[in-house]
């Protein structure tokens, strides 16, 4: 098991040789998300020649490193800088092997066959392999945080799972609404971010009242992630997303964007429901087409402003966190606007 998560972290490639790093490593140009890679240092259980034994939180073989950054960042505007001591790293850890868990998970459910520009675990190892692979690494998450902070990841991993439940069976209805969609991605995706500051904040010894709106931050720039991946899966640049063209659409799924055309009540509207009513792969032709109607009923449009206005949200809730020292959430911001601004 430890080659395939080493495999999906981007260590290593399939015959346990060293990876070429710089060839997926591509995602951190903000200094508060390579902030994550401080997360394995000091961590025991490290492999000769590693930062530490998690580092995978902070190597991830392109992974954008977002949430073990937000723990750290978080842990900053508390407690100020020089904060990253051995319960904040190893939180960062946990988060990013947290995150890593509902990746290969995700990836045999969608049955998708990339991932950071290469096949991903369970095509190489094997569906069953990869399944324990992932859920070794959240024991391995779970180990490294105690008390308090553990419970926490624990209760957010349930609700994950609870999003990713609805997700499947969002794809067998025809009458998701909008609001059932955010719902779905404020437990599948913003959960965890949310989690990432609130365990920031809890290694420092915060507030409770200041990690509560740390975690309000989170979860709102959760939802401005998962609006943008879900542009990104569309619209997005093979060279720089690692997935194919249009790969959201060619497997029908019921993204932000797609549900917001489709619930539109216009003649695009009207078109993309016939496509996705298509039991068959989509040709060219019909993957443009599908892409444009979602544009044409507003779906694009629509994502893109959701987005800026959940950031101003989160920015919201820093200015009104108490005993936070507001001239040290500047990485926190800078995430924040990250989010929307990303093309990977």
């Amino acid at each position: 098991m430890q080659l395939i998560g080493a495999y999906h972290l981007g260590w290593v490639e399939a015959d346990g040789s060293a990876a070429d790093s710089s060839a997926t490593d591509s995602s951190a140009t903000d200094s508060s998300v390579a902030g994550g890679r401080k997360a394995g240092r000091g961590v025991p259980g490290a492999r000769n020649g590693d930062d530490g034994g998690t580092a995978g939180a902070g190597r991830s073989g392109g992974g954008k490193l977002l949430r073990p950054g937000l723990v750290l960042a978080a842990a900053k505007a508390v407690a100020g800088p020089g904060t990253a001591g051995r319960a904040v790293l190893s939180a960062a850890a946990a988060v990013e092997l947290a995150h890593n868990f509902t990746l290969l998970h995700d990836d045999l459910i969608d049955r998708d066959r990339t991932r950071r520009h290469r096949p991903t675990a369970w095509t190489v190892f094997g569906a069953e392999n990869a399944i324990l692979a992932g859920d070794a690494m959240l024991a391995l998450a779970l180990r490294l945080v105690a008390g308090e902070l553990a419970g926490r990841l624990a209760e957010c991993v349930i609700e994950i799972c609870d999003g990713q439940y609805d997700d499947c069976a969002f794809e067998q209805r025809d009458d998701v609404t909008l609001d059932e969609c955010l719902a779905m991605a404020g437990k599948k995706t913003a959960a965890l971010l949310g989690c990432a500051c609130a365990l920031g904040a809890s290694a420092v010894r915060a507030a409770p009242a200041a990690a509560a709106a740390l975690e309000e931050f989170g979860r709102e720039i959760g939802i401005a992630f998962q609006l943008t991946d879900d542009l990104l899966g569309i619209w997005g640049d093979p060279v720089t997303t690692g997935k194919p063209v249009g790969s959201d659409l060619t497997a029908r799924k019921k993204s932000l964007p797609v549900v917001a055309a489709l619930s539109a009540g216009t003649a695009a509207s009207e078109e993309l429901a016939e496509l996705y009513a298509l039991e068959r792969n989509f040709t060219e032709l019909e993957l443009r087409r599908a892409a444009d109607a979602v544009e044409r009923a507003g779906g694009r449009t629509w994502a893109a402003a959701e987005a800026t206005a959940r950031v101003a949200r989160a920015h919201a809730h820093l200015a009104k966190a108490p005993g936070i020292n507001q001239a040290a959430v500047r990485d926190l911001r800078a995430i924040a606007d990250l989010i929307t601004r990303r093309t990977f």
